[in-house]
This record gives structure tokens, C-alpha cells and sequence, in this order.
């Protein structure tokens, strides 16, 4: 019988990211694909002795895929261990698609993005109460061109929660398309350059007017989150409007608001 293919997200870029059962299926696994620059620690820390590794920075989509089945028939446990999420930016389907036709088992195990370490590493939050509830996870067209109706500036005019990947030198057409959209050049701006790689982590905050400065200024080129949000800063705010899921008087299925307990004890 073939092995089945496993696609892991690999987080970030710290290898302690790597869900548990990912870091499992790594150490069980007869061969691994891998983006070099981006998981190889991941990769050669957990894979058991024999296992066969494989970077896949100077492969094409199709070569990627003639190795993983070629693999599949000496190995039973074969892993794509990719930066970040699979599903996101990840070419997974392209990659799937000849494994379904070829009638070999594949699955995906899911990872911890890169938006999310980045905030986690400046620690800010993604959506707070009354000021944003909406996240969009997007890039500007470079190469790689967006579909209709998903421009940058189109976007930015919700003036939500902003993640913008692979656009660190595009920098300057993320402060043209913000601006068009109405963001103010005092509105807040977080970067950060390999989020949760241990020793390389760069977090730069600025503004919409100075963030491309001060990326030059750090010589952040490259493997960068750009995060544009409403809700940047707000732990040093005088004002912030709490969650209604802990709010005393809130009731929900797991606790009777005080109000009602009010109401029921002078009942």
C-alpha cells in the first residue's frame, strides 16, 4: 500500500510552534519535504534517524510533487512541512490535486500563522470591542496578481484589522493604497521580521507616515508581517471598552448576569 502524505504547518518559524501532533508525524515520518529557509530547524530537529530530507527552495511545483509520490511508495508516513498554515498561501491545493489522482491519501494538519505570532510577539490584539471585529488576512499584487475586487485600497476602506503578507517590498504601495482609503498618516503600524525565530525577531512600530523608514532604517527587507489596525497601542489607551462575555451584568449559558441575579433575589 502507498503512504500517505501529511501537509504540516509548521508555525512561524520557532520550532516549539509545531503542533503536537505535527511534531509527532515528523518523528514518525520516513521522508520530509521542507522550505529550507523558512522551517529547516523544524525539520531536522524532530526527523528519526533515516529519515530522508528534502529542500524544496530550488523545486518546482511539479518536481515537488514527483518527489512526494515517489516517496509514497517506500515510505508510509510522508510529510510537506510548510511555513505557517498550509491553506495560507500555501499552494496546497496545487500540490493535492495530483495526489488525488494518483490515489494517494493526503491530509492536512494546521499551523500557527505568521499574523498571529506577530501580534503575539508585539503583544497587541487583532479585534476589540467596538473598534474592530473584522480580520483580513491578505498581500499586494506583485508577481502574483489579486483577483478583482480584492486591491489592497478596496480593503483598507473597511478600516479594519489589516494583515498584509509578502509585501514587505511593497511597503510603499501599502502607504498609497491605506492613504487612498482614508487612513490617516498618524494611524499605527506594526512590522515584524521573523516573528518567534529565537535571536532574529524584529518588531518595528511606527506610523502609516514613518513605517517604511523605519524598515529601511532596520534593514527589514525580507520574511515580514505588516500589520495596519485600529486596535495598535490600545493597552496604553485611558479608555477601552471591555468585552461583554466577561462583564458582570452579561449572561450567557456558564454564568447568570448579576443584573438578573438582582432582579430574581428581590423577586
Amino acid at each position: 500500500m502507498p503512504g500517505k502524505v501529511w501537509f504540516v504547518g509548521a508555525g512561524p518559524g520557532d520550532p516549539d510552534l509545531l503542533t503536537i501532533k505535527g511534531r509527532r508525524l515528523l518523528e514518525a515520518s520516513g521522508a520530509i519535504l521542507f522550505a529550507g529557509s523558512l522551517v529547516d530547524k523544524a525539520a531536522t530537529q524532530f526527523a528519526p534517524p533515516g529519515c530522508e530530507i528534502r529542500d524544496s527552495k530550488d523545486m518546482t511545483l511539479d518536481e515537488m510533487t514527483a518527489w512526494l509520490l515517489d516517496q509514497t511508495s517506500r515510505h508510509g508516513t510522508v510529510v510537506r512541512l510548510q511555513t505557517g498554515d498550509p491553506g495560507l498561501f500555501g499552494a496546497l491545493i496545487e500540490m493535492t490535486r495530483p495526489l488525488t489522482a494518483a490515489g494517494i491519501d493526503w491530509a492536512v494538519v494546521p499551523g500557527v500563522s505568521s499574523a498571529m505570532a506577530a501580534v503575539a510577539a508585539a503583544g497587541e490584539t487583532l479585534t476589540l470591542p467596538e473598534v474592530t471585529q473584522t480580520v483580513i488576512l491578505t498581500r499586494v499584487a506583485g508577481r502574483t496578481p489579486m483577483p478583482a475586487g480584492e486591491d489592497l485600497e478596496l480593503l483598507a476602506s473597511h478600516h479594519c484589522t489589516l494583515c498584509i503578507y509578502l509585501s514587505i517590498t511593497l511597503l510603499g504601495e501599502v502607504q498609497r493604497a491605506l492613504r487612498a482609503a482614508g487612513w490617516a498618516d498618524d494611524a499605527p503600524m506594526l512590522v515584524v521580521q521573523k516573528a518567534s525565530w529565537p535571536g532574529e525577531e524584529k518588531i518595528i512600530r511606527g506610523t502609516l507616515a514613518d513605517i517604511k523608514q523605519k524598515c529601511q532604517a532596520e534593514k527589514v527587507g525580507s520574511q515580514a508581517m505588516i500589520v495596519a489596525s485600529p486596535t495598535l497601542g490600545s493597552a496604553d489607551w485611558d479608555n477601552l471598552v471591555r468585552s461583554k462575555l466577561y462583564d458582570p451584568s452579561f449572561t450567557h449559558r456558564f454564568r447568570r448576569g448579576l443584573e438578573k441575579n438582582s432582579e430574581n433575589n428581590h423577586g
